[in-house]
């Protein structure tokens, strides 16, 4: 099929058969960072701009490397080493940088639906690596390609989410993205930390961790994120590891061919144990290594890279 997204926004625009495309391509595109000389020339000439207004280590490298690996030229810039600080509007620097003729824009912001605002009005592709507590694509599809890898397929797949689902935009993408290609996923977490309604996107939840992993094929469990709560929602860390950390006791509950995921960074002790991250059933460091070939598959397709394949 031919890929004509110009835009890579969050999971809900794109198609199961959009979906499988990326991941098959980036099945291909792993292949290139194996080599012992890791770079192809198939974006040359064409200029990536990693417009980062949040924090990022996996994200901004990995598609930074992405870019370098398919020969495209790189460019970081932050909100606070930019024109912003002096007052200029996003829209305004958006414009600005594709008046230099970039090609991609890979922007994580704070503000939800801000990716979407830019993508509205600029020529150049926006990729969204993450807008406020709403979406965050490409950390779903590089999840939905580590499970694909290890289990074969995503259909009929029982997935737990556990933690924060409140604040994660990493578990909203994936909860579109798995449910899309066929996953059962439930979700759990402390009251505090499920929003109402989220049953209406096809998940099924719990406050009971040991029901949620409850022969799970994989588990995913995602940090607490102080940054986004506007207010305590639980009594301590330490007893939010006693009732919802991931241990080795409570993998007594989980099969031997389970998979245990994070998107990282990990908060040792509170949501996962050392030897649970560390331990047989983690793929979390899978997570990374896929994440520079989904991000080279997207670079490449929305460049145009696939536009007249099959």
């Amino acid at each position: 099929m031919q890929f004509v997204k110009k835009n890579i926004l969050d999971m809900a625009s794109l198609s199961a058969e959009e979906i499988t495309l990326i991941l098959d391509t980036a099945e291909k595109m792993k292949e290139i960072s194996e080599r012992p000389i890791k770079k192809v020339p198939t974006l040359r000439g064409k200029t990536i701009v990693l417009f980062f207004y949040e924090p990022s280590t996996r994200t901004r490298i990995s598609f930074d490397i992405a870019a370098k690996r398919l020969s495209a030229d790189s460019i970081s810039i932050s909100a606070s080493t930019s024109s912003m600080v002096k007052g200029e509007t996003l829209i305004d620097t958006a414009r600005n940088l594709e008046a230099m003729n970039a090609d991609v824009i890979v922007m994580r912001h704070s503000s939800a639906g801000a990716p979407h605002l830019l993508a509205k009005r600029l020529r150049a592709s926006v990729i969204n690596a993450g807008d406020g507590t709403h979406a965050h694509p490409t950390q779903a599809l590089l999840d939905m390609m580590t499970v694909r890898e290890n289990k074969g397929t995503l259909n009929g797949l029982r997935i737990a989410i556990i933690g924060d689902i409140s604040n994660s935009r990493v578990a909203r993408s994936n909860i579109i993205g798995f449910t899309k290609m066929g996953a059962d996923v439930i979700l759990a977490g402390p009251p505090t930390m499920i929003p109402k309604g989220i049953e209406t996107l096809g998940v099924s939840v719990t406050y009971n961790i040991d029901d949620a992993v409850h022969g799970a094929d994989v588990i995913m469990m995602l940090r607490i994120q102080k940054e986004r709560q506007k207010s305590f929602l639980f009594p301590t860390e330490r007893e939010y590891a006693r009732f919802y950390g991931l241990t080795y006791e409570r993998l007594k509950h989980v099969g031997e061919d389970a998979l245990i995921m994070h998107p990282g960074p990990i908060n040792r002790g509170v949501e996962i144990s050392h030897d649970v991250a560390d331990g047989p059933y983690s793929i979390i460091l899978d997570q990374v290594t896929n994440g520079v070939a989904v991000r080279m598959a997207l670079l490449y397709l929305v460049s145009g890279g696939a536009k007249h394949a099959d």
